[in-house]
């Protein structure tokens, strides 16, 4: 213990920041030099700020709260914040800052478990090719509010149709709907008149009315068809705007963004300025305050159906980004950084606070309940903040903004471009760029080097164009079906899954204690017990557990009142066990290519890699150092048959001849 205690010691010194902001990086390292500092504490907070606001925050997060009852929706998010979210972020980002790899090549930790990290790629492709059909939506909103009027403003639109109903400036004097007004007057008694008939107005309300903004979605951008089994023609606009949207994510990924500290100031507060607008603006709105009581007052009814659950459970791991891979590739530990979860989920209710103050106003509009107020499905945002924009002063100018934030934040989501490279600064250890996509990329070239390496531009663009081509049918007349297969199934079971194997795997195949070890090298100090109870028990007993109810209480897939035929359920499955299939398909591929017999194998297989530990050559000598004090029972174990592929190893590199003397004094 006395030699780990020199070697931590000796670590620390080397690695501890006399004045620094970022407490994981030395002026002096080598990886300083070429990375730089951060020059001010507000610009690494700033960053956390805009690492905290994703897609799923603005996106995903309220159209499961409006499909799960609001409120009941907001219990389990929270318990799952806690006993999951938290310690599988910890995890993650210290898992992938101590070894430094993605998330295929870092289960040198564990090879048996690799398809775990192929599992992950998948996941992470499957969801950017629908990433991206958002961002193509929004992409063309932005063009959309490039006029003096507003079109999903109005009822006088070819798109309208007779069921469209909008309250004109002067409140309460009169409806329009598709061009035809209706000349209603308010009389002294509160009452409808028309043509001298007295009516009351909830009996006109309570017609088949729809907002401008519901029709404008449906019947214009997506002309969507009656289901699945009619997927029309093909959307030449969004066909564009998704081919533009790819051509920004490759540029960003292959040229990357060479920011200061001065544009985190801009980049990371303007989404939650727009925000602040519109709620401001919001909960002003007639109604407004139903909207917030059907989201914040929970109907304990809704906490008995295990679907919500589910989709509070899957969307923290949308939200933190466990089992994406992401975390992994990031890996930019930082004790600050445990606040990101938090903040993470904390953006998600602050536009829930948005979306429904909105929902409300749209509700009293048409004079519905609020769970009738709009259609349920992946376009819920793309009806409430059209919707409050259209109540703005100088509506087009916010609609422009709104729509150039929630672009940045997609392009953000994808690649990360801006805010995480100020973030990556703040480690000595790492120096990849984090996104969905940029995780498929590095998944790729960690895994074959010798071939990828110089060959990244090429490589990024194959990939974008491969995607690009799956993702035209969901930009298709009857596209949303196909996105909202994609999203119902490719996330409920792989992430949870995913998890949970990573959990167990690093908890007990590898060690708890022996991972806290390996972060104490990091950090200085041993992490508390919480953390190992968590790993072992609570955390994977919670997720398996939410797993099995999810799957056994799980509905068919829907889109509103459309329900999908079996083959497209079937689809849907297939799509799902994806991502799972890599795991079981490489332990029996490991095994089958490993020598010995089948318990040797399982041994071998279970082992650390000779190239696992710590990827800065200076920190695995320390690392080997400190690990052998354990005695034998704590010593990393090399085996000396197996071939873990091109791991970009020079002959003349002290970790090379640190890794080949060990094998060869194992052998």
């Amino acid at each position: 213990m006395e030699k780990m205690s020199e070697a931590t010691k000796e670590f620390n010194e080397d690695d501890s920041s006399s004045s620094g902001e970022c407490s994981t990086l030395s002026e002096n390292s080598d990886e300083n030099k070429e990375r730089g500092n951060w020059t001010r504490k507000m610009d690494f907070w700033l960053s956390l700020v805009g690492y905290a606001v994703g897609l799923g925050n603005i996106w995903r997060f309220p159209y499961l709260c409006y499909k799960s009852g609001g409120g009941a929706f907001l219990i389990p998010y929270t318990i799952f914040l806690f006993l999951c979210g938290v310690p599988l972020f910890f995890l993650e980002v210290s898992f992938g800052q101590f070894a430094s790899l993605s998330p295929i090549t870092i289960w040198r930790i564990c090879p048996l478990f690799k398809g775990t990290g192929i599992g992950m790629a998948i996941v992470s492709g499957m969801c950017c090719l629908y990433y991206n059909v958002l961002i193509a939506w929004t992409i063309y909103f932005l063009f959309m509010s490039m006029r003096t009027v507003l079109p999903w403003s109005t009822c006088g639109n070819d798109w309208n149709t007779e069921h469209c109903f909008v309250k004109d400036k002067s409140i309460d004097k009169a409806f329009k709907y598709n061009q035809t007004v209706t000349n209603f007057t308010t009389s002294k008694y509160g009452l409808l008149q028309q043509s001298g008939v007295l009516m009351n107005s909830s009996s006109i309300l309570k017609q088949n009315y729809t907002s401008p903004s519901e029709e404008f979605w449906e019947k214009h951008v997506l002309q969507i068809t009656d289901g699945i089994e009619n997927m029309g023609e093909l959307r030449w606009q969004l066909f564009l705007c998704l081919l533009f949207s790819w051509i920004l994510v490759f540029l960003c990924l292959c040229k990357g963004v060479k920011s200061s500290g001065k544009v985190v100031y801009i980049t990371a507060t303007f989404p939650y300025l727009v925000l602040l607008v519109l709620l401001v603006r919001g909960v002003t709105l007639p109604g407004a305050v139903n909207g917030l009581k059907w989201y914040l007052i929970p109907k304990w009814e809704k906490l008995a159906t295990f679907q919500v659950w589910g989709d509070a459970a899957v969307q923290i791991f949308y939200s933190v980004g466990m089992a994406w891979g992401g975390l992994i590739t990031l890996a930019s530990y930082n004790k600050q950084a445990m606040i990101v979860p938090l903040m993470n989920c904390g953006t998600s209710v602050f536009a829930g606070l948005v979306i429904f103050s909105i929902i409300g106003f749209m509700a009293h509009e048409t004079g519905v309940e609020i769970d009738d107020a709009i259609k349920q499905g992946p376009g819920l945002v793309f009806v409430a903040y059209p919707a409050a924009l259209a109540k703005l002063p100088i509506s087009p100018l916010w609609a422009v903004l709104f729509f150039l934030m929630l672009l940045s934040v997609g392009l953000d989501t994808q690649s990360v471009w801006l805010l995480v490279e100020q973030f990556m600064k703040c480690t000595n250890w790492f120096n990849y760029k984090f996104g969905m996509f940029e995780t498929m990329i590095s998944a790729f070239i960690d895994e074959y080097p010798k071939y990828l390496r110089n060959r990244k531009m090429l490589l990024t663009a194959f990939v974008c164009f491969v995607e690009f081509l799956l993702g035209i049918p969901c930009i298709m007349e009857g596209g949303i079906y196909v996105l909202q297969i994609i999203d119902w199934y490719c996330a409920v079971f792989s992430l949870m899954l995913l998890s949970f194997t990573e959990c167990v795997v690093i908890a007990w195949v590898y060690g708890a204690d022996r991972f806290l070890s390996d972060i104490e090298l990091m950090i200085g100090y041993k992490p508390s017990i919480w953390w190992k109870i968590c790993w072992q028990f609570i955390t994977p007993i919670v997720i398996i557990g939410i797993w099995l109810f999810s799957v056994i209480q799980l509905k068919p897939v829907s889109y509103g009142d459309y329900q999908y035929p079996g083959w497209a359920i079937a689809a849907g499955w297939l799509l799902g066990l994806a991502s799972i299939l890599p795991l079981p398909a490489y332990m029996i591929y490991a095994i089958l290519t490993t020598d010995g017999n089948m318990l040797q194998r399982i041994r071998t297989l279970i082992k650390p890699s000779p190239l696992w530990g710590p990827a800065v050559e200076r920190y695995r000598i320390k690392y080997e150092a400190s690990r052998s004090s354990f005695g034998t029972s704590g010593e990393i174990y090399f085996p000396p048959t197996i071939n873990f592929g091109d791991d970009n190893c020079h002959p003349d590199s002290e970790l090379c001849a640190l890794s080949i003397s060990k094998t060869n004094h194992i052998s």
